[in-house]
């Protein structure tokens, strides 16, 4: 079982994936988390998101990832994240460990922009989770607070609008839902609502 979670920045579907793989006891793996190591890799190095040419060279040389680090959820990375994530090379260098993962038995979940469309089309499961822009900049914006981060609501929400911008509109596997995706709109749930919606949809396939 391959459950595919898809969407924007701030949307929650990054908490949603967590609670879905522990409640069915999968695999969970944040697809995000691949490219903010290869934008952190680079800005530690005082190198250039933009320049393709090193992106595919950090993105070679990430082999493990510490989700705990705290630098990998800070808005610069995020926003390089968002850069290195155009770059063909970068995706293609990093589609085959994202496949591997999904296979694991029993079941895996990823989240992440292209897992529906391109990291797993077949998926039996597909989710693309949203929510309108202010909601998902007022759930940043409050998180990086609590993180003790020096941000501005107004900041946030351009931040925001600017990595929507460069996800779906990038040439290579931009941010779009899947014909087949169940679309999630959590912009009036919490999410013990949102995991009761997403688990009735996962039960049914189950079922059938």
């Amino acid at each position: 079982m391959i459950i595919a979670v898809d969407g924007p920045v701030a949307a929650g579907k990054g908490t949603l994936a967590r609670r879905i793989a522990a409640r069915y006891g999968f695999k969970y793996l944040d697809t995000g988390a691949l490219y903010r190591a290869v934008g952190l890799f680079l800005l530690q190095n005082n190198q250039d998101p933009n320049d393709a040419d090193l992106a595919l060279i950090a993105a070679q040389k990430v082999s493990e990832i510490d989700p705990e680090n705290p630098a990998l959820r800070n808005e610069e990375t995020g926003n390089a994240a968002s850069i290195v994530a155009a770059n063909q090379h970068v995706r293609t260098a990093l589609l085959s460990y994202q496949r591997e993962v999904a296979e694991v038995k029993p079941g895996a979940v990823l989240d992440g922009r292209d897992i529906g469309t391109v990291v797993c089309p077949n998926a039996p499961v597909k989710l693309f989770i949203t929510a309108s822009p202010e909601v998902r900049a007022q759930r940043r914006y409050e998180e990086l607070i609590a993180k003790g981060q020096n941000v501005t609501m107004d900041a946030v929400l351009t931040d925001l609008q600017a990595r929507d911008a460069r996800d779906q509109g990038r040439k290579s596997a931009p941010l779009t839902k899947a014909d087949d995706a169940h679309l999630l709109d959590t912009t009036k749930l919490d999410i013990e609502a949102a995991l009761v919606a997403a688990c009735q949809i996962i039960d049914a396939k189950l079922s059938g």
